[in-house]
C-alpha cells in the first residue's frame, strides 16, 4: 500500500487504498469497506488503512460515513457490510496479539473522532464487523441486516468492545443473548431493540445516511464537536464539564451568529 496522504488541509489519496473505498466532500468522507472477495472481513490491511482515515479526520474534523457492499440483484450478490474479523488471520494470532488490542485499538479510534460517525448497515455485520457499527454514533439498517457476534462459536470471546457497547446499547438482556448465546438479530430486531434509529429499503440507504450527514452538516461544527466529547465523558465529571464546554462555547463567534439571526429571523 501506498503511502496515505493525509496532511492537514489535505484531501485523501482514495487511489492509495485497497481495502476501502473513499469518496471525500467538504463535510464528510463516505468510506465503503472493500474487500468483496473475503465478505468484508476485517484484515490487518483494512485496519491499518482505517487507522490512516481517523489520522485524517482527526486533523481535518468531519462527519465519517461507514458502509459495506452493496448488493446487486442482476448478478445475485448479496450486500455485506462487514463479515467479522478475517478467520485466517485471526486463527494464527496468539496471546501477544491478543494484547495488543489490534482490532479494539481502531474501534475505540474510531469511536473518539471529533465528529459524528454513521453507520450504514445492509446485509452481514457480525463479529468485528458489528463491533465496528457498535463504535459508530448512529446507525441505519435495512431490512436484510443480520448482526450479531459468534465468537463464542469460534472459541474466543467478542473482544473490540462488544461486551461494554452493546450493554451500553441495548441493555444487558439482550447483550447477553447476542454475547452469550449466539442470537442474530435481524433488521427488524435491530430497530426493535434500538441498535439501528432507521431501516431503510437498501436502495435508500445511502441516501438515508447523507441526509443524516446533512442534518448534523446544519448545526455549527464545534458545538456538534464538543456535545459529543462531553456525552462520552464519565457521569462522574457531570455538571463540571458541561459548564466548561457551555463556557467555550459562549465565546464562539458561531453562538453570536447564529443566535443574531435568530432574533432577527423572529422580528419577521
Amino acid at each position: 500500500m501506498r503511502k496515505i496522504r493525509n496532511d492537514s488541509g489535505a484531501r485523501l489519496d482514495a487511489a492509495a487504498f485497497v481495502t476501502l473505498l473513499v469518496e471525500e466532500r467538504d463535510d464528510r468522507l463516505a468510506v465503503r469497506l472493500h474487500r468483496p472477495e473475503a465478505k468484508n472481513a476485517i484484515d490487518r490491511a483494512m485496519v491499518e488503512e482505517l487507522h490512516a482515515v481517523c489520522a485524517h479526520l482527526e486533523r481535518s474534523p468531519k462527519i465519517l460515513i461507514l458502509s459495506g457492499t452493496p448488493g446487486d440483484p442482476e448478478t445475485g450478490t448479496k450486500a455485506v457490510f462487514a463479515s467479522g474479523a478475517d478467520i485466517a488471520q485471526l486463527r494464527e494470532r496468539r496471546r501477544d496479539d491478543a494484547l495488543a488490542g489490534i482490532n479494539s485499538q481502531i474501534l475505540d479510534r474510531i469511536a473518539k473522532l471529533p465528529m459524528p460517525v454513521i453507520a450504514a448497515l445492509d446485509g452481514y455485520a457480525l463479529g468485528g464487523g458489528a463491533e465496528l457499527a457498535y463504535a459508530a454514533d448512529f446507525r441505519i439498517g435495512t431490512p436484510a441486516l443480520r448482526m450479531g457476534n459468534p465468537e463464542t462459536s469460534l472459541g474466543i470471546m467478542a473482544g473490540a468492545g462488544a461486551t461494554w457497547r452493546l450493554k451500553e446499547l441495548v441493555g444487558e438482556p439482550v447483550a447477553k443473548q447476542i454475547l452469550l448465546a449466539g442470537k442474530v438479530l435481524t433488521g427488524e430486531d435491530c430497530l426493535t431493540v434500538g441498535l439501528i434509529t432507521e431501516m431503510v429499503a437498501p436502495e435508500e440507504l445511502m441516501n438515508a445516511a447523507h441526509a443524516l450527514a446533512d442534518r448534523i452538516a446544519t448545526q455549527d461544527a464545534l458545538a456538534v464537536r464538543i456535545s459529543k466529547t462531553v456525552f462520552h465523558t464519565p457521569r462522574e465529571v457531570h455538571p463540571v464539564i458541561d459548564t466548561l464546554a457551555q463556557g467555550i462555547l459562549f465565546e464562539s463567534p458561531a453562538k453570536f451568529d447564529r443566535m443574531q439571526a435568530f432574533l432577527d429571523r423572529k422580528k419577521k
